[in-house]
């Protein structure tokens, strides 16, 4: 049996970090999808997208009632602001709060954090080069990415 191809390594990698259980607690897990629900927010907004509870499940890969779920409980949790939206009125929209840019700046430094403790040792040029490498492969894929 041959090693396996690139393929087979980027599906690999995708499946360890698409399906790693939160470490820890209950708390840890409920602010991981927090975080989840800001980026997928900020990400839509970045995009000029509204960021309504159907395009956060889209955003994200989950079905409506669940991603419904998680923008309330971001919203309860003073991350979320819903307001109507400005091309139709009978749809609500999430904005992030004060506090919800926080909590993304704060999980944007742990992720450089974690970067740099599994690049450990790599040059700046090999850092840069993955980094780039990933970019691309997420603009080539067509897939909504913050």
């Amino acid at each position: 049996m041959s090693a396996p191809g690139p393929g087979q390594a980027l599906f690999a990698f995708v499946r360890y970090w698409s399906r790693r259980p939160p470490a820890g607690d209950g708390v840890l897990a409920e602010h991981g999808r927090l975080v989840l629900v800001a980026e997928a927010v900020h990400a839509l907004t970045l995009r000029g997208a509204a960021a309504t509870v159907n395009a956060v499940a889209q955003e994200i890969g989950i079905d409506q009632s669940g991603a419904s779920r998680l923008v309330k409980a971001a919203t309860s949790a003073g991350h979320l602001a819903m307001r109507a939206s400005e091309a139709d009125g009978r749809q609500r929209q999430a904005t992030l709060t004060p506090a919800g840019r926080v909590l993304l700046d704060q999980a944007h430094d742990w992720q450089e954090q974690v970067f740099d403790r599994l690049t450990e040792g790599w040059s700046q040029r090999r850092r840069r080069d993955f980094q780039q490498a990933m970019t691309e492969l997420i603009e080539r894929s067509g897939a909504p990415h913050a």
